[in-house]
């Protein structure tokens, strides 16, 4: 156990109180964080704002260059950073895990560090030159969950970064160990008051409340609960924040009567149970048509049968606890009401402390709590359908609209089902496959705005259109 600091301005500070964070696995201590208040947070949006016109005011190739200088301090400390968010957050250090998480940090980070946002010439004639310039916002204000810290934390900071932001990031009380960590590294190699974090355990004092209503933050970009997101939106206002909000997911997957449902089923277990389910893009629903929905029952639910359940730092293990008690108790109330609603194919029962086995219910139908609900954790509803329309419908079904999935052998077929699906991302014979190149965001109640690829890097810009 380790008591770990903040940064703000490229010193550690802690705050004077800290607060306990708790290994899921065991129950013990990971470590301790400072418990931070509205003078540290001033004080961090302080060393930003200070740090803005230096760094915003770089060359783009010097931007650029440093944001390979952070991804290079990244890669260098890729195992120690798996194995704090394995302490911290549950996962496993190997297979979809830690390592794996920490992989996808470094590639994004790569990808991101690569874009550009060049001027755009909107007009050069005799009636003048008129330039299209993206101009960097400011202090950036970021807010991450506890599913995928240090991976969301790079998602949050590097477009800040290579648009020439200066970033305060408040992880979540859960899981902030890693992300002060990656902080001090990456500070090795950025300027003081580049990027900063703060945390705190949101009982006294609401950092996260006091980051979307503060004067001196220019844009929040958060990842989390609707109902999080939904407050943001609200404290925001008054100061006219920029926002980008990737919140609540419940997809739906429709299986349609061509699969064959053993070459399938390895890719809609992870489609759903990637993170222990503990995932925005998881898929939450899957809708299966009558003539193969035993089939494809039977076979997701023999390989499911064989994961390893246990502690993140067994090399063995596959998936590990749910990460906080709060989402394990939502977790077990949704099985148990769908056990008494439908049938129970695989799990059901909660294990020792945090641990919850794969679950697989079927005979549900939506209406009931845990197909309208986002459940968050590894418990998958599977919906028989006889009507492809009626699945449509039922997949539309809902205030979310983040992501879904068709599988099908006809990929022609399955590209025209997938445009009648009403979410941001579409995936086909697969689920939740997202990647740096290709912008990722939600409608409806999902979010605003998107993340990756140059739409997502626009996102940390104002537009300056120069006459001339």
């Amino acid at each position: 156990m380790m008591q770990h600091f903040a940064t703000i301005n490229d010193k550690p500070v802690t705050g004077g109180a800290s607060f306990a964070v708790l290994n899921p696995a065991t129950g013990g201590e990971a470590g301790r964080a400072p418990n931070m208040g509205a003078a540290e947070l001033d004080a961090a949006v302080a060393a930003a704002r200070a740090a803005f016109p230096d760094w915003s005011s770089r060359a783009d190739e010097a931007l650029q260059a440093a944001c390979a200088a952070v991804t290079a301090k990244i890669e260098e400390h890729a195992e120690e950073l798996a194995r704090v968010v394995t302490l911290e957050q549950g996962k496993p250090l190997n297979g979809l895990g830690s390592r794996w998480e920490i992989g996808g940090a470094v590639a994004w980070a790569g990808y991101t560090t690569g874009l550009s946002l060049p001027v755009k010439l909107l007009q050069d004639n005799e009636q003048g030159r008129v330039e299209l310039h993206r101009r960097p916002l400011g202090v950036v204000g970021s807010i991450t969950p506890w599913n995928f810290p240090v991976m969301i934390a790079i998602w949050h900071i590097m477009p800040a970064l290579r648009t020439g932001n200066t970033v305060v990031i408040k992880p979540s009380p859960h899981t902030p160990l890693s992300t002060l960590r990656l902080v001090e590294i990456i500070n090795e190699v950025l300027p003081p008051g580049v990027v900063n974090v703060v945390t705190g355990d949101d009982r006294a004092f609401n950092i996260g409340a006091a980051m979307s209503a503060h004067p001196d933050i220019q844009k929040i970009v958060f990842t989390g609960s609707c109902a999080t997101g939904q407050k943001i939106m609200q404290s925001a206002a008054p100061t006219m924040k920029r926002l980008t909000l990737e919140m609540g997911g419940n997809d739906a997957g429709i299986v349609l009567p061509d699969v064959d449902p053993q070459g399938i089923a390895e890719r809609l277990f992870w489609g759903a149970f990637i993170n222990n389910g503990q995932t925005c893009a998881a898929m939450k629903r899957l809708y299966v048509h009558e003539s193969v929905h035993d089939a494809v029952c039977e076979a997701l639910v023999a390989f499911a049968r064989n994961i390893q359940v246990g502690d993140g730092m067994d090399e063995n293990t596959v998936l590990g606890p749910i990460q906080n008690r709060m989402q394990f108790d939502k977790v077990s109330a949704l099985a148990a009401d769908a056990k008494r609603r439908g049938k129970v194919l695989l799990g059901g029962e909660p294990g020792e402390g945090l641990f919850f086995p794969p679950t697989i219910i079927a005979g549900l139908r939506n209406g009931d709590p845990l197909v309208d609900e986002e459940q968050f954790g590894p418990a998958l509803p599977v919906i028989s359908y006889g009507n492809v329309e009626d699945a449509i419908a039922m997949a539309n079904d809902s205030s979310n609209g983040l992501g879904g999935s068709v599988w099908c052998s006809d990929i022609d077929a399955a590209r025209r089902l997938a445009g009648r699906l009403q979410c941001g991302s579409v995936w086909i014979n697969k689920h939740g496959a997202i990647q740096p190149n290709a912008p990722f965001g939600g409608i409806k109640a999902s979010g605003l705005g998107v993340e990756f690829a140059e739409e997502g890097l626009q996102e940390y810009t104002d537009i300056q259109v120069v006459f001339a």
